[in-house]
């Protein structure tokens, strides 16, 4: 195994309830005159004295609650129409994984000779002038501390991701409080993307021993706690402990990343427009099927991750971690067919072929899926 890495932190990171209280006084030494901050309608209120104190002291701030699930290149060119000639110190993002990545770009966007793009791929971005600080309001997508930010593009229907480290924020403040209100549904999906992140980058042919450390508590901080938090969501103590999981996904993103799961995910957003979260969920049991024979040591110990009690025979414990991750599909009321999301069996083949493209998370799985792998592995989940 390579013990080699690289891994880019951010400057600053803040976990804990309640820890949104402190984020004004962070901004405010850096000394802003403009600052601009992406968010989401349902967490307006919730943000109002945070906002209150910004301008308090001075500062003009400008909001937008324009980007939902599955942003695309034409919904960020239409944001940087409003936000460049504003042309804030600094960009906060506050929501999802999809505000979060926006609010990257932007910052990376704002005084920049390059078009976006000329940086969708893995490492050309050439800088970012902006401050950029994020604050994750759903514990799912790792986004506040991976260099990885993800638009659909308008011209193919394809997602597309863009990798640097400048996408990297300097500050994070991880408030599991902000988590709170976020419905039932939502969670679960979010949650089960999160442990897909960790278990992605545990089993995957390039994982790392440090990144495992990440991934492996990750691993365990969801399952022992994802339910509670999607059935009892005022239970602080298991929004805590999920959204430090989500957190250790993110540290995943950068130095290993996904795979397979992921990979095969993209057309169902793309074509069907399913939550990014939900569409990993469901395919999670049924690509893990499919790869354990290539590394069942490995599976094995995701599933003593998962809470399953280990035995001598590797792939028998690996089965057992399958079914874990199935049960608490059911528990978290993810649905366990694709059919049941409203998928249609006659798209399976176009759904493997628009995978197929993904091929920088396909490379990363520990078993390669061809085409026809990809299409009955969508026929089993179907």
């Amino acid at each position: 195994m390579d013990l080699s890495f690289n891994i880019f932190f951010p400057g600053k990171l803040v976990f804990g309830n309640g820890k949104m209280s402190l984020l004004a006084a962070d901004v405010l030494s850096l000394q802003p005159k403009k600052v601009f901050i992406p968010t989401i309608e349902p967490l307006q209120l919730m943000i109002a004295p945070f906002l209150a104190e910004l301008r308090n002291a001075g500062i003009e701030v400008q909001t937008d609650t324009s980007i939902v699930a599955e942003p695309s290149f034409s919904d960020f060119e239409k944001l940087m129409e409003k936000v460049k000639p504003f042309n804030p110190d600094i960009v906060i993002g506050i929501g999802g994984g999809s505000v979060l990545d926006v609010a990257k770009l932007v910052a990376a966007q704002l005084e920049n000779e390059q078009v976006l793009r000329d940086y969708v791929g893995i490492g050309l971005l050439k800088g970012r002038k902006k401050k950029l600080i994020c604050v994750p309001a759903t514990s799912g997508t790792g986004s506040e501390v991976s260099p990885n930010a993800i638009l659909v593009d308008d011209a193919d229907n394809q997602k597309k991701g863009i990798i640097s480290p400048f996408l990297v924020p300097d500050i994070v403040y991880v408030d599991p409080m902000l988590t709170i209100t976020v419905p039932p549904d939502i969670t679960a999906a979010t949650g089960m993307d999160a442990l897909t992140h960790c278990l992605e980058a545990y089993t995957n042919k390039f994982s790392k021993p440090f990144i495992d450390l990440f991934a492996f508590e990750g691993m365990r901080l969801i399952a022992a706690n994802i339910e509670k938090a999607v059935k009892k969501g005022a239970d602080i103590h298991a929004r805590e402990k999920v959204a430090l999981g989500s957190l250790y996904g993110g540290f995943c993103l950068g130095p290993v990343n996904t795979a397979g799961v992921h990979a095969l995910s993209y057309p169902l957003g793309s074509m069907y427009h399913l939550a990014h979260g939900l569409s990993n969920a469901v395919l999670l049991p049924w690509v893990m099927e499919y790869n354990m024979m290539a590394v069942p040591h490995r599976y094995a110990d995701v599933a003593e991750a998962l809470g399953c009690e280990r035995s001598t025979d590797a792939l028998a414990t690996a089965r057992a971690g399958v079914e874990k991750i199935r049960e608490l599909n059911e528990a978290c009321g993810i649905p366990r067919k694709l059919r049941e999301v409203g998928v249609k069996e006659e798209t399976i083949p176009q759904m493997a072929a628009e995978a197929m493209k993904i091929q920088r998370l396909l490379k990363n799985n520990p078993r390669e899926i061809t085409e026809q792998d990809a299409i009955a592995i969508f026929k089993s989940a179907y």
